[in-house]
């Protein structure tokens, strides 16, 4: 079978740069989805993607469809006809859904059947219809019309090119007739392009000023970049959103180097890298401390005879952004952070929980509590908690929101705040997503963590639960947040102890009755998303939360220490004597003695046991005072053999009640051993 290049693109207005990398993915996704369908082969198939254009190349597609063969099964002969051979409503319904007469549907067989040869149609034919299915499924949030046509798009179309071979695919769409003629350069090559084949399609469009290879030019801009930051002895920050976004703004991309004043570098410059980034889509440099230069590297869409233009141009246009920074960090410099407190007692938290001033000061009690407990200083987690929502009535956070936390840091400072103090201002909205950084201090850990209970409490005590999708407070990541703090920190913090603290800070405001159990189940329930992620198996998980662990990290050693018991030989064996155990000591009648009486133990297997579970006791007693485990659960692994000999030769519900009893006993001092660590029966 014959097979040939293919090539679509579709001309439009500029295509909003941050969706236009995943509008293309999408559009090949939908053309490969459609020839799959239809069963037209190819080699391999690719997108192009610029600010004007669409475009997907299949090499080697078939051009014509294979002849298929359609089969349909009806009902059985004997339902198919009456007793007289008649045919009956089943088989004249089977005939009309396969399209024909009766008479030519076979009915030799044990059931009606339908065979039908299609003949395969020419992949010129097929192409427009999976062309344009695909791209009316692009995920655009809103299709715009233009002139007077009904046909939406993300933006008007202008052009489109489609070719299979070298031979133009009759059709329209989208308003546009096809053809080979392509466009090149809005001011460098601004005429028609003609595309001799699809595989020259790239080559065309480059003598044309414009590179279509989105990956290309994203790899080329990445480049030059970093080449022009070394110039300047610096090194480019570059956020993959970003490059990705400057990549779709340009099609000959040119990079250049500008300036701004120094005086600019006393603003935070967070600020001035947020502004450049954000309403720039500037590339800023920094030295190899990390601090600012007063460089940037603008991406112009022309090769200029005087680049000095640009240049000038991008920095005039900079100065206004930068002064206006400037202005508010200067302007809430006049005052006292503190003093924004007197602002947000008039802002709104949460209608039934109070203002934000409100949420500061409860945040400053629960994370003074919480440094008590985590070796940090009681005094400057409360100084913090009460700083910690200043920043959000400042001008700098009010024209820029991202800056909230970093801004404070900076005020902090300014006052003569401690170091830790004006750390913890930002560190509190740390982790800031999966993965991200945790505090460095334990001032900022004790009050990320106080802020994060502090929010879970309140919504919580007011019946505000996260549902299925929505979760309007980011309760789930808050809870995550919490324990990857206590977790990864190594902060041994009661946890039970922590939220009932946050609870009674609420007083009336919510409803108390059952709050606590009901947050910290929604905590400790995350663990288990958390493990899974890791690799950990589910019962390994519900062995631990059998037990209740208050602290998350105790919770995690303890789960460590299971996951890795369940790797040794005797795992198995012992998890099902527990279960076995477990059952026994729930069917026992009355109260199981707390000690064994050796005069009790008859049977050498028990005598055995009950040597092996008291010297066990002895040797695990100071590694679970350490909460080591880990080796606690390999010491309890040498019981294997003693408690497999116990289930074989003595019978547990002996006929002497006394007898019975003390082999209750000596089972459940077995038992609680492993309890000691987690509900191992949990895991056969």
């Amino acid at each position: 079978m014959s097979a040939q290049d293919f090539l679509v693109e579709l001309g439009t207005e500029e295509l909003p740069p941050k969706a236009l990398k995943s509008l293309a993915e999408a559009f090949l996704a939908g053309v490969e989805k459609g020839l799959k369908a239809a069963g037209l082969g190819y080699a391999k198939a690719r997108y192009y993607a610029a600010p004007r254009r669409l475009a997907i190349l299949v090499e080697q597609l078939a051009t014509q469809q294979p002849d298929r063969e359609v089969r349909l099964d009806g009902p059985p002969v004997q339902a198919a006809f009456d007793k007289d051979g008649q045919p009956t409503q089943a088989a004249l319904g089977f005939a009309k859904k396969c399209g024909v007469d009766l008479e030519q549907v076979d009915t030799s067989g044990p059931k009606l059947k339908f065979v039908q040869s299609i003949a395969g149609q020419p992949a010129e034919s097929l192409l427009p219809g999976i062309v344009e299915a695909s791209l009316n499924e692009l995920p655009i949030p809103k299709r715009m019309r233009w002139a007077a046509r009904r046909e939406e798009f993300v933006r008007p179309t202008q052009w489109l090119v489609m070719l299979l071979g070298e031979q133009v695919v009759d059709c329209t769409i989208l308003t546009q007739q096809a053809g080979r003629v392509s466009r090149g350069h809005r001011f460098h090559a601004n005429h028609e392009v003609r595309i001799s084949n699809p595989a020259s399609y790239a080559e065309d469009l480059r003598s044309a000023y414009v590179i279509a290879d989105f990956a290309e030019r994203r790899a080329l801009i990445d480049a030059r970049v970093a080449e022009l930051a070394s110039e300047q002895n610096g090194k480019a920050i570059v956020p993959p959103a970003l490059l990705d976004e400057v990549t779709a703004l340009v099609e000959w991309p040119v990079p250049l180097v500008c300036s701004f004043e120094e005086r600019f570098l006393e603003v935070p410059q967070e600020a001035l890298i947020a502004t450049m980034q954000d309403n720039q889509k500037y590339f800023c440099l920094v030295d190899g401390n990390g601090k600012l230069l007063p460089r940037f590297i603008t991406v112009a869409n022309i090769e200029s005879k005087d680049p000095a233009q640009i240049v000038a141009g991008n920095e005039k246009v900079v100065r206004p952004r930068l002064t206006d920074a400037e202005f508010f960090f200067k302007q809430d410099k006049k005052h006292a952070l503190e003093d924004n407190n007197q602002r947000l007692a008039n802002v709104v938290f949460q209608a039934q929980l109070g203002s934000v001033f409100d949420k500061a000061k409860r945040v400053s009690e629960l994370a003074a509590f919480i440094a008590a407990r985590i070796g940090g200083d009681a005094e400057r987690a409360a100084r913090a908690g009460l700083l910690s929502k200043c920043d959000l009535a400042s001008e700098m956070v009010g024209e820029f929101p991202e800056m909230q936390g970093i801004a404070g840091y900076y005020y902090a400072l300014h006052d003569g705040e401690p170091a830790d103090v004006a750390l913890a201002l930002n560190e509190q909205y740390m982790p800031r997503g999966a993965g991200a950084e945790l505090p460095s201090t334990l001032t900022g850990a004790a009050v990320a963590v106080a802020d994060k209970l502090d929010t879970l409490v309140g919504i919580f005590g007011i019946g505000m639960l996260p549902t299925g999708s929505k979760d309007p407070y980011a309760l789930r990541r808050a809870a995550l947040g919490v324990l990857r703090i206590l977790i990864e920190k190594q902060l041994d913090l009661d946890l039970v102890q922590a939220v009932a603290f946050a609870v009674e800070q609420y007083g009336d405001k919510v409803k108390a009755d059952g709050l606590a159990a009901q947050v910290l189940d929604f905590v400790f329930d995350r663990l288990r998303a958390r493990y899974e992620d890791e690799g950990v198996e589910v019962a390994v998980y519900q062995a631990v939360r059998a037990l209740a662990p208050s602290a998350p990290l105790d919770f995690d050693q303890r789960v460590q220490a299971v996951q890795a018991f369940r790797q040794l030989a005797e795992a198995a064996t012992l998890a099902a004597a527990n279960k076995r155990v477990s059952n026994i000591l729930a069917k026992a009648e009355g109260e199981v003695p707390r000690e064994v009486s050796s005069s009790l133990l008859i049977e050498p297997a028990e005598q055995t046991l009950a040597l092996a579970v008291s010297q066990a006791a002895e040797a695990v007693a100071p590694l679970a005072a350490a909460r080591n485990y880990n080796a606690v659960l390999q010491r309890l692994a040498a019981l294997r053999a003693p408690v497999d000999a116990f289930f074989e030769e003595v019978l547990v519900n002996a006929d002497d009640a006394a007898v019975r009893a003390n082999r209750y006993a000596l089972l459940a001092q077995l038992r609680g051993l492993f309890l000691g660590v987690a509900d191992i029966s949990l895991l056969g």
